[in-house]
């Protein structure tokens, strides 16, 4: 194989350790374990890797850009991702380069070669694929040899990938919003919105089952209703047909993000209901929406300047050869606003 293909990403895969314990091996420093050093001089003796490789691989030819796959920059979620990214990193005096999918999983497969055939430093996955519960193995196993070109950050999960992860702490997130609803008296709950094959809305679905379960309050799957995506419309429609149906109304609905929000809001308007005298809403995301809807959404904030700050420092920092975790969890924060009201 051309040593010129070789990268510190690729022996550092390969050896199942950190670049920068492949920069340790190679500049002799003993703070490495002797497993660890055996497995890295293997494969630096097996594909000719020198330390010269390592300072190009590591300082030279740096194009300063990290592109960032996004499925939809119309979602106000990855809209305000995108914008906390770009400011960290212009502070590192790096640019963003963003290709945007639109939910489709052929253009994300032909934008991610592009973007990576761009030369890039490094690349951050948000959504899509890596969103995906069951994780598609020859998808993984091309993220990996991407990975063995730079570093590849992502905001899901990947089984088998050698990708760095930076996901938001969605548990103990359904969980505040669970613990609000009933401090507030609400018992009966319904959730609204999402795929059940997306992992963050399953993990949801699923903490708000077994709250239920350790309350003693019975659950009723009428009570979570997918509607196949994240969108204003699919909010707006799962509301008229809930309130259609003639079941009784929840006192309290869970939107999966604002823009579902906003659609069940307006249904229930449309319905000569009031939010939160009839009906009480809490939402996922704190975006824009929930600042300037009325009435002012509560909603699961997601830290988004020190999210955006994480996914550039970490795709940097493996870039530089440093120790880096392979998993970060970005805390939650529920902001309480106007559309919820206690009950008795």
């Amino acid at each position: 194989m051309d040593r010129e293909k070789i990268s510190i990403y690729r022996i550092a895969n390969e050896a199942g350790v950190s670049p920068a314990t492949v920069s340790r091996v190679l500049t002799q420093n003993a703070n490495v374990s002797e497993e660890k050093r055996k497995k890295v001089e293997n494969l630096i003796l097996k594909y000719n890797f020198s330390p010269n490789a390592m300072a190009r691989g590591l300082t030279s030819s740096r194009s300063k850009i990290i592109g960032v796959l996004i499925p939809d920059i119309r979602n106000p979620f990855y809209a305000g991702l995108a914008v906390e990214c770009e400011r960290a990193a212009g502070e590192r005096d790096y640019s963003l380069m963003l290709s945007n999918y639109m939910n489709d999983m052929k253009m994300e497969e032909q934008r991610l070669y592009k973007m990576v055939g761009q030369q890039i430093d490094a690349l951050i996955i948000m959504g899509g694929r890596v969103d995906e519960l069951i994780t598609d193995n020859a998808y993984a196993e091309r993220i990996n040899r991407i990975s063995d070109l730079m570093p590849v950050v992502i905001t899901g999960k990947l089984e088998g990938g050698n990708c760095y992860q930076v996901n938001l702490d969605e548990i103990n997130g359904m969980d505040q919003v669970m613990e609000y609803l009933y401090s507030n008296g609400h018992r009966h709950i319904c959730m609204i919105g999402g795929k059940n094959d997306v992992e963050s809305t399953q993990t949801k679905w699923i903490r708000y089952r077994s709250f239920l379960c350790r309350h003693g309050t019975r659950f009723c799957p009428y009570d979570v209703v997918e509607t196949g995506d994240y969108s204003l419309e699919s909010g707006y429609e799962a509301m008229n047909q809930m309130l259609e149906s003639g079941r009784k109304l929840p006192s309290a609905i869970i939107a999966i993000n604002d823009l579902t929000a906003l659609g069940i809001i307006q249904s229930l308007r449309e319905h000569s209901l009031r939010i939160p005298e009839d009906v009480s809403v809490v939402s996922f995301d704190n975006t824009f929406l929930a600042k300037t809807s009325v009435p002012r959404l509560t909603s699961m904030d997601y830290g988004y300047d020190q999210y955006g700050n994480a996914l550039i420092e970490t795709a940097l920092g493996v870039l530089e050869g440093m120790e880096i975790p392979k998993r970060q969890i970005i805390p939650t924060e529920l902001v309480i606003r106007d559309s919820c009201q206690k009950i008795t």
